[in-house]
Parts: structure tokens; sequence; C-alpha cells
């Protein structure tokens, strides 16, 4: 691994650490993309090591900091995580039969969807926030 490749690594791990912290995101939205783009990774490899990167207990951290402010439902929580363990089975055996250039349009469109939805509603709130 080039000096270069672990640097584009370890900022991709900081990037989607401190969004993860912040807003709750991380895998999808920063690994996934930047693993693609910059370092050339398939769509079905991006999500792979993403996928891996999360196994591990790396949100512990942020999840502590939550949790001691008392903003974790940890009943929500179990439930989402048994249904999660289930459905990332499912979504990787479909993944996995599609064309990776359908995996990223579909990817592309969902992303786009939220990123629509979160900054409309955040501008209505902003703007009834100052009436």
């Amino acid at each position: 691994m080039s000096p270069q490749t672990i640097m584009y690594l370890a900022l991709i791990g900081l990037m989607a650490g401190v969004l993860s912290g912040f807003v709750g995101v991380g895998g999808g939205i920063i690994i996934v993309p930047a693993l693609v783009f910059l370092l050339g990774t398939t769509q079905h490899q991006a999500q792979g090591t993403s996928l891996f990167v999360l196994s591990m207990p790396v949100v512990l951290f942020g999840l502590i900091q939550y949790w001691k402010s008392g903003n974790v439902n940890w009943k929500f929580g179990l439930v989402i995580a048994l249904f999660f363990l289930f459905g990332a089975w499912v979504g990787s055996k479909l993944s996995l039969k599609m064309s990776p250039s359908w995996v990223k349009l579909i990817f592309g469109i969902l992303t786009a969807y939220v990123s629509f939805r979160l900054i409309t509603s955040g501008y209505q709130e902003l703007t009834n926030d100052e009436a």
C-alpha cells in the first residue's frame, strides 16, 4: 500500500467517524463513495469494506456520548438491530446479484432523495423558527 493510499484511507476513516458521531452517518455516505471515487474500488468492494468497518465496534465512543446525554432509545435500537441483521443479509444477496452500475444508480437516487428531504425539512424548520 502506498503512502498516498494510506493517507486517503485515514482521511476516509476520519471523515466517516466525525460524521458518524455528528449526524449518525458514515458508511454509505462517506466510505462507499470515497473508496469508489478516490481509490477506484468497485461498488461491491466498497460496500463490503464499509460493512467490515461497521462490523467492528467503531461507533462505541460516539454511542457512549449519546447514551450519557440520555439520547439512546435502547428498545428501539435492539429491535432495529435485530431486523438490520436480516436486512443486511438480504440486501447483500440482492446487491451481489446486480451489476455494480445498477447498484450505484440506485444508491445515488436514494442518496439524492434523502438529501433533498433533509434540505427541504431543515430549511422549513429554519424559516419557521425565524417567523
